[in-house]
């Protein structure tokens, strides 16, 4: 990827990552403190530990692509749901921000990850907002069992019904 393939590629998706920022925050905000130990299954993550694992792994992989390594560490340690949001919402725009900054030099910059990747920085971008939507989609999958209400995520919802705006015919 050349220095104009990495600035639009970042361009693209950092763009999309600001607007899947707001559905994100919402789906995360929705986890019940009193449920956040619901699980679907004995094998599935608990809902806390999924919503904790959204926001650790979103702004480990911005600081990741900033810094230009990705070296794996373990998910944030939160007490409660309204920390993680709290987290999320402090750190996510940050590092988004910065990131955005990035000299196009610095996102065709080859980023070896977990000894199976090597891929340009602003690749990542589009590999951080994949893994998002994927869990995403999980967490919010167990919000209505947990007695939650399921937001607008890419239309409206049962809970959240979809508002078409006034100019819209």
């Amino acid at each position: 990827m050349n220095h104009e393939q990495a600035a639009f590629t970042a361009h693209m998706f950092t763009d999309g990552l600001e607007r899947e920022y707001e559905i994100t925050r919402k789906v995360l905000a929705a986890v019940p403190e009193g449920k956040k130990d619901y699980r679907p299954d004995a094998n599935a993550r608990t809902a806390f530990a999924l919503a904790s694992h959204i926001a650790s792994s979103d702004v480990w992989f911005l600081h990741g692509i900033e810094k230009g390594e990705l070296i794996p560490e373990e998910d944030k340690q939160f007490r409660s749901v309204a920390e993680i949001v709290a987290y999320y919402e402090r750190e996510f725009p940050a590092a988004l921000k910065r990131v955005k900054a990035l000299p196009p030099e610095k996102l065709a910059k080859i980023i070896p990850a977990f000894g199976f990747f090597e891929l340009p920085a602003a690749a990542y971008l589009a590999f951080l907002n994949n893994h998002c939507i994927h869990h995403r989609g999980q967490l919010a999958a167990y919000l209505r069992p947990m007695g939650s209400k399921v937001p607008n995520i890419y239309g409206g919802s049962f809970d959240e019904p979809m508002q078409m705006p006034a100019t819209a015919s």
